[in-house]
């Protein structure tokens, strides 16, 4: 694992680095050496973020969860993180109200798809509630 660490900021300071010089001279060539970049890390870490989804799908079905629920949660993180990642290249391009908007989007859809997870719990508190 911190192996696996060292290499990612190694890449990232690189890229980094080359980003700076590029961009004295073109500036179009940094950002798309940093997107590029930034995907390859994204890349590299799927197999990290299987490994996640696998550990917590078999101890939703251990703890005998309903997997819907566990998968919807999972897609939320998912959307949150690639949101995320659009956001940083959206300002790293200089382009901050486009960011703002990839936010909102991603906020909004995530909300969406929490809904029936928000109607689950508040059914499960009025049924605790006595009558």
């Amino acid at each position: 694992m911190a192996i696996e660490i060292l290499q990612i900021v190694g890449i990232g300071m690189v890229a980094t680095f080359l980003a700076l010089i590029l961009n004295e001279h073109k500036p179009v060539f940094g950002l798309m050496l940093i997107i590029f970049v930034g995907a390859l890390i994204f890349i590299f870490l799927i197999g990290k973020i299987e490994e996640i989804i696998n550990t917590l799908e078999q101890l939703a079905v251990n703890a005998h969860l309903n997997i819907v629920y566990v998968e919807t949660i999972l897609k939320i993180v998912g959307i949150a993180y690639i949101a995320e990642f659009g956001v940083q290249i959206a300002r790293d391009a200089g382009q901050g109200a486009l960011a703002s908007k990839i936010e909102l989007a991603g906020k909004v859809i995530i909300l969406v798809m929490a809904i029936p997870i928000i109607t689950a719990i508040i059914k499960t508190v009025i049924g605790m509630i006595p009558q």
